[in-house]
Order: C-alpha cells, then sequence, then structure tokens
C-alpha cells in the first residue's frame, strides 16, 4: 500500500549520516513540520539537521489528502465547545499564518497546486445542525464562508457551508522542495536515521543506532512523541483513515474539496484528473477489520462514481488532541532545550506549519499575538473528561489483550495468507503471521509500554490499540511512540 504521492515521487537526495556531528538545532521526523521548522530556522542563519527514521514524508504527510484549508470540516465548533472563543480565534489566526505562508512557498517554487473551493456538507438531515454550528463559528473568526443548500456532489446533502480559494497539493513534491532548500542553506538531511534516545544535556546528545547527533536544541516532530517525558502519549490519540484514488470519466470529477461533517467520515478531492476519496477513520489497533474499512470506502466511491477504477489505496495516521488543539512547544524536563509538535487531528497541511512557525518563534525569539494566546489556553472540564475516557479506553485495550491472549495457545498450524493471530507460550504473548507466503513470529507485545498488539488485515501490520506504535510483520517499527523494535521469534 503506497499513496499516490509517494507512488510517483521522484527520489530525494540526503546526506550520508556523520555520528559526532555538532549542529544548532536537531529536528526529528521529516514531515512537514520536521522541514518547515528546519528550513525557518536554516533561513534565520542556524545549522540544521533533520532525521528520519524512514524516509522523507514516510508517515501522514506524505499518505495525507493533502489539503491546505481554513475550512476543516466542523473543527472549529469542536474547539469551541472545548475551550473559549479567544483560544478558537487563536487556533484560525495561527492557521491563517500556515495558510499564508505554505501558499506563498508552494508558489514560490512551482509546485503543483490547485486553487478549490472547500465545503463541510450534510450526508444526512441529522448533520445540518452541525453544518451550521461550523458556518456560525467560522463567521465568528473571521473567515468569509457561505452556505450552500446543496454541496453538488452525486447525492444528496442537506446543506453545506463553504470557503473559497482554498488549496489542494502533491505532498510529495512539497517534501522534496523543502529538502532541496534546506540542504541548499547547508543543512543536513539524513534519512533511515531512527532515534532511540534523548539527553537534554549541553548540547543535546540524540542517539541513534549508528551513533549521536548534537544539537542546541532539538525538536521532536514524529507524529506521537518518541520521548515518554510529559506523558504525552497518553495525552494524544492515535488514529488510522482510509483514502483511494480512482480513474472516473471526466465528466464525473467533483469541482471542490469536500468534507462530511456525518460519521463515517467521507473525503472527496481531485488531484491530476483523478478522483481521491477518504474516511472511516477508527483508533489504531482498535478495528476488527481495517481491510474491510478500506473496502468499504472503495465500495462507496464506486457506488456514486460508477466509472471510478482503482488505482492507489492507502492508510495515515492522526492524533487528536483532547481539547482539539495541537501540543506545541517544550517539552517537560527537556530543561528548555527539547521542544515537540503533535495532535493536529487530520489538518497537518496548516497546523504542521503553524507548529513550525511557533517552534521557530520558540527558539529565534519574537512570538505573534496567536502563538501567545495558545500558550495561555486553560484546560476545561470538558477536555479533562475526553482524556479521562480515552485513558480508560486504554486501560480496557491492556485488559482485553492481555485476557485475550493468555486464553489462547499458539496456533499449531500457520496463519492463511494476510492473517496474523496472537497466542501464548507460557506468559508470552506471540504474534504469528502470514505475509507473501512467509509465516513470521514476533513478540506479540508492544515495545514501548507492553499493550498486546492486534493484525491489521488491511496494512499486513501489528498495531498498538493503546498509543498507537505499529510494526511490520516482522517486528520493524512503522510508527513511534515505540522505538525498539519486537523481539523475533523462532
Amino acid at each position: 500500500m503506497t499513496s499516490l504521492w509517494l507512488a510517483n515521487a521522484d527520489p530525494v537526495t540526503t546526506d550520508g549520516f556523520v555520528p559526532g556531528t555538532h549542529v544548532d538545532d536537531v529536528i526529528v521526523g521529516g514531515g512537514i513540520t520536521g522541514l518547515v521548522t528546519a528550513l525557518l530556522l536554516a533561513r534565520s542563519g542556524r545549522r540544521v539537521a533533520v532525521l528520519e527514521a524512514r524516509y522523507l514524508g514516510a508517515g501522514t504527510t506524505g499518505n495525507s489528502t493533502a489539503k491546505l484549508s481554513l475550512l476543516q470540516g466542523t473543527h472549529l465548533s469542536a474547539i469551541r465547545r472545548t475551550l473559549y472563543q479567544s483560544v478558537t480565534q487563536a487556533y484560525a489566526d495561527g492557521n491563517r499564518a500556515a495558510f499564508g505562508w505554505l501558499s506563498e512557498y508552494l508558489a514560490s517554487r512551482s509546485i503543483d497546486a490547485d486553487i478549490r473551493d472547500a465545503i463541510t456538507y450534510a450526508a444526512t438531515a441529522d448533520a445540518t445542525p452541525s453544518v451550521e454550528r461550523e458556518f456560525e463559528v467560522a463567521r465568528s473568526v473571521g473567515l468569509p464562508v457561505r452556505r450552500l443548500d446543496d454541496a453538488g456532489l452525486p447525492f444528496r446533502t442537506y446543506g453545506a457551508v463553504a470557503l473559497a480559494g482554498q488549496v489542494q497539493l502533491d505532498p510529495a513534491q512539497l517534501v522534496a522542495a523543502l529538502a532541496a532548500d534546506i540542504r541548499a542553506l547547508g543543512g543536513r538531511v539524513y534519512e533511515g536515521a531512527r532515534v532511540t534516545g534523548m539527553r537534554a544535556s549541553d548540547p543535546v546528545r540524540v542517539s541513534t543506532a549508528d551513533g549521536d547527533i548534537f544539537g542546541r536544541t532539538a525538536i521532536i516532530a514524529t507524529g506521537s512523541p518518541i520521548l515518554d517525558r510529559g506523558l504525552y502519549f497518553a495525552k494524544i490519540t492515535a488514529k488510522r483513515s482510509y483514502a483511494a484514488s480512482f480513474t472516473v470519466d471526466g465528466s464525473e470529477l467533483p469541482s471542490a474539496m469536500y468534507l462530511s461533517a456525518d460519521s463515517p467520515v467521507r473525503s472527496v478531492r481531485t488531484s491530476g484528473g483523478l478522483l481521491l476519496t477518504g474516511g472511516n477513520g477508527h483508533g489504531t489497533g482498535r478495528s476488527p477489520s481495517p481491510r474491510h474499512a478500506m473496502d468499504e470506502l472503495r465500495d462507496w466511491a464506486t457506488r456514486y462514481w460508477p466509472s471510478a477504477q482503482l488505482t492507489h489505496e492507502w492508510a495515515a495516521q492522526d492524533y487528536s488532541t483532547p481539547h482539539h488543539v495541537p501540543f506545541v512547544g517544550k517539552l517537560p524536563r527537556g530543561r528548555g532545550r527539547v521542544y515537540l509538535a503533535t495532535g493536529y487531528e487530520k489538518w497537518g497541511m496548516t497546523n504542521g506549519v503553524a507548529a513550525a512557525l511557533t517552534l521557530h518563534a520558540d527558539i529565534t525569539g519574537g512570538r505573534a499575538p496567536w502563538q501567545k494566546a495558545l500558550r495561555r489556553r486553560v484546560t476545561t472540564p470538558r477536555a479533562i473528561a475526553t482524556g479521562i475516557g480515552e485513558n480508560l479506553a486504554v486501560a480496557s485495550w491492556y485488559a482485553k489483550g492481555w485476557a485475550g491472549a493468555l486464553t489462547r495457545g499458539v496456533p499449531t498450524e500457520p496463519p492463511g495468507e494476510g492473517s496474523g493471530v496472537v497466542g501464548s507460550r507460557g506468559i508470552h504473548p506471540v504474534a504469528i503471521s502470514t505475509v507473501d507466503g512467509a509465516t513470521c513470529a514476533v513478540s506479540g507485545v508492544c515495545s514501548h509500554l507492553g499493550a498486546v498488539l492486534t493484525w491489521n488485515d488491511g496494512e499486513n501490520s501489528w498495531d498498538c490499540p493503546a498509543h498507537g506504535s505499529r510494526f511490520s510483520a516482522r517486528g520493524a517499527v512503522l510508527e513511534g511512540p515505540a522505538t525498539a523494535d519486537l523481539r523475533l521469534l523462532d
């Protein structure tokens, strides 16, 4: 499963890792947040190094639907329900600043980008009030939205809110341009450099399997933070969602970027004459069959676009916070030298850039009013209740996973192709799968904090239902917060 963007991307030129290198800023994570932060710091004359565990854009950035929009489904009204008007305004202002920065960058680098209306629509009558609330909150923060009676899709809708002048882009082109500009300014960009630890010493020591690198500061931009300081793994919720691209009759292509206010969410946009759909999100490791979710999305697309023929399908991982506003700033117990950014809730094209602007201001000085307002936000009872509910769910998955594993023995026959099962040898959970004809056994316990893993039949991976770590069938880390591979068994 490879996204449309990554499947068609040209190779990106990067650097060979040199242990012992000293720079001003070490950025961990080669997605939009890490790369934009590195570019901003490099433009300020600082020496930067980007460390990416796999390849640039391998995570959420390269697997998103890449919509650059200030109208974000019903996200603004979700923030307003949880926090205050001043914080909602600051969030909108930060996204507006990010939109402006990225729009200018796309134009300066001649990166393919299409201007489109963004439309949030109600697919059922029950969602009409949600669309109306989003319209009111969007107007309250200064967005020139307009109401629509019909969204203009090939099925009935029950009202919509639209915002003109938004952007859809190719994130792989963006990643390649950012990496090239960082290197042109003397920065270093490393792929295959998985960070395994960090010491907030002076300078900060960042450890990888190939050696250490040192910086005056370190920035963790890895989706879920790979350090447990501050317990951010327990403050965010990992979610997977799916996307697919199709060839269709040109007359059937939609004219805007659409997102439903209903659940399951349905996203629609175009790219180069292709139809793109997305949705069917769920907690990572918590779906009985991700394959079914992907098939359902494909079936939905072919129902309303009869000529649709699948070209690519893929999945992305995003992280939500209890208050729907990202965590950005200094990491606790980081001695003022370690920073993080996480929790974009599927809106990384704007929030990733807004986070980069904030991190740059934190390090070089000169915060904008919206950055100061977001720092002063107070955690409300509603946000606290959401966080408590998620941690109760995590505890439930720990209990269910261990109880299920310990009551099943390891099967005597290998699982069928594309299948995985968890059983136990004594008190040790074992995860066994068969992929491409090869049967493999690994530890069935997440290397992060010991939850029992579940099999992802859509992506042939072992996923952690507690905090969202993911591993290949052979146990290699695919997503954090885990940094260690699963133990390979006989």
